[in-house]
């Protein structure tokens, strides 16, 4: 087997066997890219309501608590909760979100967080989360490697690697060096 046909089998082959790890860590990025404009794990909803408190919460607070969330539809999701101020509950709810309530007016601020479908995964992948996604990361890494190394050749002719490709090569290579020397 000559060269060419190793060169394009390696890289065809990784390629194939790679695509769901390009498509995760592409995903995840765009997200990671723009977390200071949305959450890319969850989508968090909020609601201003006007909540009956029970009479006996300073009796029994959990009892109470049970019954406050159960106006929102929330029973059976406490968490935990702590008053931070005299006139002030706020209740953790199991599975992320929250409610906020003016003990004296009734007046609370609800949120609810829920996962995003497909996001909330492939972020989770890309912060790591176990040895041995440590060791598959690092394996798709130097396969990125390759499969870039391996790409310069797969074309010949006026496209190859001596010709279009080397400016295109050049152009993908320069600019993130500006970009660097901009940010640094």
């Amino acid at each position: 087997m000559n060269f060419r046909r190793l060169n394009n089998a390696v890289h065809r082959d990784l390629g194939y066997f790679f695509t769901g790890m390009i498509i995760i860590y592409a995903l995840s990025g765009i997200a990671l890219n723009h977390r200071n404009d949305w959450n890319p794990n969850y989508s968090i909803t909020t609601r201003t309501l006007t909540l009956i408190i029970p009479d006996d919460l300073a009796q029994n607070e959990y009892l109470a608590i049970s019954k406050i969330l159960k106006q929102i539809g929330e029973d059976g999701n406490y968490r935990k909760h702590y008053f931070p101020a005299d006139n002030e509950l706020k209740i953790f709810l199991k599975g992320g979100g929250s409610v906020d309530i003016n003990l004296d007016t009734g007046k609370a601020l609800y949120e609810k967080l829920r996962k995003r479908p497909v996001f909330f995964e492939v972020n989770l992948l890309h912060y790591n989360p176990g040895k041995l996604w440590t060791w598959f990361s690092d394996i798709f890494s130097v396969a990125l490697i390759v499969l870039g190394v391996t790409g310069l050749f797969v074309l010949k002719g006026k496209n190859g690697i001596k010709r279009r490709g080397a400016w295109l090569t050049i152009a993908g290579i320069i600019i993130p060096l500006i970009l660097l020397f901009m940010y640094l």
